[in-house]
């Protein structure tokens, strides 16, 4: 099974943009779009293979007639015939609402659905953008819930200004939202369940305010003030810098300023790469597939050994 690139998926949102067509080029054909969905098997958004003799094809297509090959025995004997990752890129010309998700037990008992764990990698930001993580102090419940009938949640929230490269890991509970001007690789647990909790009084192209999910998000909201968001990780050259490995996938952080070599006969996974910077081509035995900024390729784990040649790209390697 060779590498394999997905035609976007393209989202429009509120809050959108046209960054997503003017720095990566995607088709998109509105001024308010706010998402490319590079790799989903979310009910309704099934990416669709763009290159090679698979192209046509869907990935679930693809998981159903060879998961093991593509999707590693133990990924499949976790999550069975599903890909467990969505991959976003998002650009927020405006903010986004303010917003959390469930854990996988909530999920499961209300919607039956994973949680949302994900992480954000920022590929650029306007100067001063900002994002918004967690509370700036311990917050009650009933602290909380009193916030949002005054119309005072943004009182309790922390700040934080952001530049190209810097990496936010958001636990599940974990408030949180995207600040005008910033763009981002989003890399995420599969799942659309989102708790809006506040959204700037801001009205839907039909004169109407979007709903929110008060009530719901009640009992998902870690109230906790934690420091744990912001991600340090290496920036070696030629290396493979770990980023996050938490139990819904890994990251790594890889610059090439040469040609890598990646021995992968020992993982039991799928293998993604998102280009944050320059472009790159992925070598395979079976195959090869090149990438620019804002573009994923997806290898199966069924690949044994992968060559990167690149003279300057930033790729963010995903794997379970």
């Amino acid at each position: 099974m060779h590498p394999l690139k997905f035609r976007p998926i393209l989202k429009e949102r509120l809050w959108g943009g046209t960054k997503l067509k003017e720095v990566f080029g995607k088709p998109i054909e509105s001024d308010i779009t706010g998402e490319s969905w590079e790799l989903s098997t979310v009910k309704g958004d099934i990416s669709v293979i763009a290159n090679g003799s698979l192209e046509g094809k869907s990935l679930q297509e693809l998981i159903d007639s060879n998961a093991e090959e593509l999707l590693g025995k133990s990924v499949v004997e976790r999550f069975g015939k599903e890909f467990p990752i969505l991959i976003k890129f998002i650009d927020a010309k405006q903010d986004l609402s303010i917003q959390l998700h469930p854990n996988d037990a909530l999920a499961k008992e209300r919607h039956d659905s994973f949680g949302k764990t994900e992480m954000w990698y920022i590929m650029d930001a306007d100067p001063k953008a900002e994002l918004i993580v967690g509370f700036n102090k311990d917050v009650t419940k009933e602290e909380y819930a009193e916030s949002i009938a005054n119309d005072t949640l943004l009182d309790l929230l922390n700040y934080e200004q952001v530049k190209e490269g810097d990496t936010f890991f958001i636990n599940t509970g974990k408030i949180h939202a995207i600040g005008a001007g910033v763009m981002l690789a989003e890399i995420q647990q599969t799942s659309d369940v989102t708790y809006r909790v506040f959204d700037f009084n801001r009205k839907d192209k039909d004169g109407n305010l979007r709903e929110l999910h008060t009530e719901l998000a009640l009992d998902a909201v870690d109230y906790e003030k934690k420091d744990d968001f912001k991600v340090s990780y290496g920036h070696n050259k030629n290396e493979v810098n770990t980023m996050v490995d938490c139990p819904y996938f890994k990251t790594n952080f890889i610059e090439l300023t040469e040609n890598l070599e990646l021995d992968t006969t020992q993982r039991d996974s799928f293998t993604i790469f998102m280009c944050v910077g320059g472009e790159a081509s992925i070598h395979t035995a079976e195959g090869e597939v090149s990438i620019k900024s804002g573009e994923t390729a997806l290898l199966p784990a069924s690949t044994n050994n992968i060559t990167l040649q690149s003279t300057g790209a930033k790729l963010l390697e995903v794997t379970i």
